[in-house]
């Protein structure tokens, strides 16, 4: 039998972006679960807190958009001086909103692809 109790993420740490919310919020839950310290970040300190209280232990919270790279740089400041160290990274942040393209704007476009081709390159 392992010594880590069947925890396959015993002391692994973790970081995932928008983890605040949907599948990220669901694979934190499982990854604490596993044994493992998340440090999840999201837009909304608000939602933050109330996935780290759904969670329930092992969970950091660090508020930041990933379009932002001096959120970014934050995120890595706060794993850094906590844990010193990433063993999984989860760059699960994205989103946006559609519109047809007759209509979009090129503030439209810069924002869906600020957080989600910007922020995946610059979390990663």
């Amino acid at each position: 039998m392992s010594s880590n109790n069947g925890q396959k993420l015993a002391g692994k740490i973790v970081v995932i972006t928008g983890g605040n919310s949907g599948i990220g919020l669901a694979t934190a839950k499982r990854f604490v679960e596993e044994g493992a310290h998340v440090v999840i970040t999201g837009r909304r300190e608000k939602d933050l807190k109330e996935a780290a209280a759904l969670i329930g232990r092992n969970v950091t919270t660090v508020a930041g958009d990933v379009s932002r790279l001096e959120d970014l740089d934050r995120l890595y400041a706060v794993v850094k001086e906590k844990h010193g160290h990433i063993d999984i990274l989860f760059a699960n942040a994205g989103g946006g909103t559609v519109a047809p393209l007759a209509t979009a704007t090129e503030s439209h476009f810069d924002k869906i692809f600020d957080v989600n081709v910007k922020g995946l390159f610059f979390t990663v």
